[in-house]
């Protein structure tokens, strides 16, 4: 049921991706920067294990789907699919080898922005983004 609904929604996926992918790229490199006095007021999402594996579930939904829309309904290249989940590996060892957190983050966003910014642009050369185009 919920697929369905997604499915049908005029939704840019890829534009939704890169801004989770952001998103989650400006809590690890910058919040501890910025708000390293969250904790005195009890709030801890800065190293908080559920909201980083959350963010990432986040962004890995919504970029598998544009990803895989954009592959199957559109234009049948694989690199978006590919740079994607080079990224997530990153991403992925980023949480489990947290002494080298930047060095693993930089390439995992620079991976999956540009996966889903590839992807955007092979969709908008078939015009799969016009919105008189159905999905």
């Amino acid at each position: 049921m919920l697929i369905f609904v997604l499915m049908n929604l005029k939704t840019n996926w890829d534009g939704l991706g890169i801004i989770t992918s952001l998103a989650c790229a400006i809590h690890c490199a910058l919040l501890p920067m910025i708000a390293t006095s969250l904790p005195l007021f009890g709030i801890n999402i800065i190293h908080n294990n559920i909201f980083e594996w959350s963010m990432i579930a986040i962004a890995f939904g919504v970029g598998s789907y544009a990803l895989l829309h954009g592959h199957i309904r559109h234009h049948r290249s694989f690199a978006p699919i590919l740079m994607f989940s080079a990224g997530f590996v990153f991403l992925i060892a980023k949480q489990l080898f947290h002494q080298y957190e930047l060095y693993f983050l930089i390439p995992a966003v620079l991976l999956i922005v540009s996966a889903h910014y590839y992807n955007y642009r092979l969709c908008t050369r078939v015009k799969c983004t016009s919105p008189h185009h159905k999905h």
